[in-house]
């Protein structure tokens, strides 16, 4: 059954809708990978499920053929405070779709998977296209598409359905979280102490702002980092012997994570200890086909500085979605209508450019 971009397109508002009423918080997303596996299955697409990974592979798969993912997230964060609307009631007011994940990331994994089903059916692509509607992503577990990749084929390039105002994201910032120390003499309060850590943090903290990284990327800028967090005492008459504090930094495709920590053990003036080293950068070639496919239809490119399941790939890949990233995780949520209707367009117009 081959349906229209149109049709596609409110078949994907209608699922978005479902999601929306869905609650999916990371590690709780049973209902919402159900949903999805039976609206895939609505239109003959034989579904796998890992997990509450649903992926499928295109109906003519063939393994001469080169690999295409399609893939974003329906787990969402929890609801902040500041919600005037209820986050879980998918309403429309405005031309705006109200509720929680609507914007991150429902409104590109429902255009994604409409697009994948405008293409399951079709013989003749130059592509094998792969779909994952993946868990996890926003705490990065170890059942999100992490746990996925391994019992995937090799993927040759991918499209990581993320809000980007359906612009072509060509790179992306890695991430390492550094746990810091500043040392001190613990001491009680009322008597002298010349090595009070609190006070040691405040020429740590002057270091931490002032520091810059030489290599500046043409897409993503510099390198940054920002302390995010500090954490130090337990009553008012005790002098701490430590501060603890966290370090967010946004590496840039000049350096690897590895060449990042190693920079920082030297020069840092204080004990670090990073979470992890495998949210890398990723990027694909502004002359790649599939980039170029979104320029001839009058996308422009650009770096992103936020984090997805980009981070995982080790292939070329894109982000793009409809939406607007200044929206996510933000009080009262909302995609446009016409942007989930014009991002279904898009992605199959881009990819009509790219498969044939």
């Amino acid at each position: 059954m081959m349906l229209d971009k149109d049709t596609l397109a409110q078949k994907a508002l209608e699922l978005l809708k479902e999601l929306i009423s869905t609650p999916s918080f990371s590690e709780e997303e049973d209902e919402t990978a159900t949903a999805i596996d039976t609206w895939l299955k609505k239109f003959g697409v034989d579904t796998k499920r890992q997990y509450n990974n649903i992926y499928a592979f295109n109906k003519y798969y063939d393994e001469s053929k080169p690999n295409l993912l399609l893939n974003s997230h329906h787990d969402t964060v929890k609801p902040n405070s500041a919600y005037t609307k209820d986050p879980f009631n998918p309403h429309i007011e405005d031309g705006r779709l109200y509720g929680l994940g609507s914007n991150d990331a429902g409104g590109a994994l429902c255009s994604l998977l409409a697009t994948f089903v405008y293409f399951y059916g079709r013989k003749d692509l130059s592509y094998n296209i792969i779909m994952s509607a993946t868990a996890e992503e926003e705490d990065a577990g170890d059942k999100s598409i992490s746990a996925l990749l391994p019992i995937l084929p090799e993927i040759d390039v991918a499209i990581v359905g993320e809000p980007t105002q359906m612009q072509l994201a060509i790179a992306e910032k890695g991430l390492v979280v550094f746990e810091g120390v500043v040392e001190g003499t613990p001491s009680h309060a009322a008597h002298p102490n010349d090595n009070n850590a609190i006070y040691n943090t405040i020429e740590v903290l002057e270091w931490f702002k002032k520091y810059r990284f030489e290599k500046v990327s043409d897409v993503l800028g510099p390198v940054k980092m920002t302390v995010t967090q500090i954490n130090a005492g337990s009553q008012h008459n005790v002098v701490p012997g430590h501060v603890d504090l966290v370090i967010d930094t946004r590496v840039n495709d000049c350096y690897t994570n590895e060449e990042i920590n190693g920079i920082l053990q030297k020069e840092a003036p204080c004990k670090l200890t990073p979470r992890s080293l495998n949210l890398s950068s990723s990027s694909i070639s502004i002359d790649h086909p599939l980039v170029q496919s979104g320029i001839a239809l009058g996308r422009d490119t650009y770096g992103s500085p936020t984090l997805s399941d980009q981070a995982e790939l080790s292939c070329q890949s894109l982000k793009l979605g409809p939406g607007d990233s200044v929206r996510s995780h933000s009080a009262d949520e909302f995609i446009y209508v016409q942007e989930v209707e014009e991002g279904v367009a898009l992605y199959i117009d881009i990819l009509k450019g790219f498969l044939y």
